[in-house]
């Protein structure tokens, strides 16, 4: 049977005292079975050591975001070789904001996962729609889009999951019911 999963997201969000205070008192009293379901919280990435210091180990840390540069003047970005010498073995690629605000592209996300992937991580990858496609009725194309990208560049999907956030959904007050998931 398949692991369950429960996610966090901070995106921008958060300051010192929250990143202390959230895992602490919140993620550290969370009553589950490690051994069915993962719990993975990302952070920001100022805030990552924090976090680390104060969760539990039954939670999972993951980047926002990973560098396809690798190493070098590439100034904002974390390098695969940083995330992992932080013992951060997930990340996020895909997500929403990437994609419309940074114009990261649906073959940047597949290479991003591929790298994660080569590299040892788990990789939550993102998928969804903005408003005007769902309302354009095209909502499966743009998902089997994103999807096909990744499947170019991956062969195995044993530590992909594929996270599917509707765009049109986030902090609009709207909501995908499970039907529509």
């Amino acid at each position: 049977m398949r692991k369950y999963l429960v996610g966090g997201n901070w995106k921008c969000n958060g300051n010192l005292e929250f990143a202390k205070k959230f895992p602490a008192e919140v993620l550290n009293n969370l009553k589950f079975n490690p051994s069915k379901v993962d719990v993975v919280v990302a952070p920001t990435a100022l805030h990552i050591p924090v976090v680390q210091s104060v969760v539990g180990n039954n939670v999972n840390v993951a980047t926002q975001n990973l560098s396809l540069t690798g190493d070098g003047a590439f100034t904002g970005e974390l390098s695969v070789g940083m995330i992992k010498d932080a013992g951060i073995k997930w990340t996020l690629t895909g997500h929403s904001e990437r994609r419309t605000l940074y114009g990261e592209s649906d073959q940047d996300v597949a290479k991003k996962t591929k790298l994660a992937i080569d590299s040892g991580f788990t990789v939550l990858a993102c998928i969804g729609e903005l408003k005007e496609e769902r309302e354009g009725g095209i909502t499966r194309q743009v998902n089997e889009r994103q999807l096909n990208a990744i499947r170019e560049e991956c062969e195995d999907w044993s530590n992909i999951v594929i996270a599917y956030e509707p765009v049109w959904a986030i902090g609009t007050g709207l909501t995908a019911t499970p039907e529509i998931a």
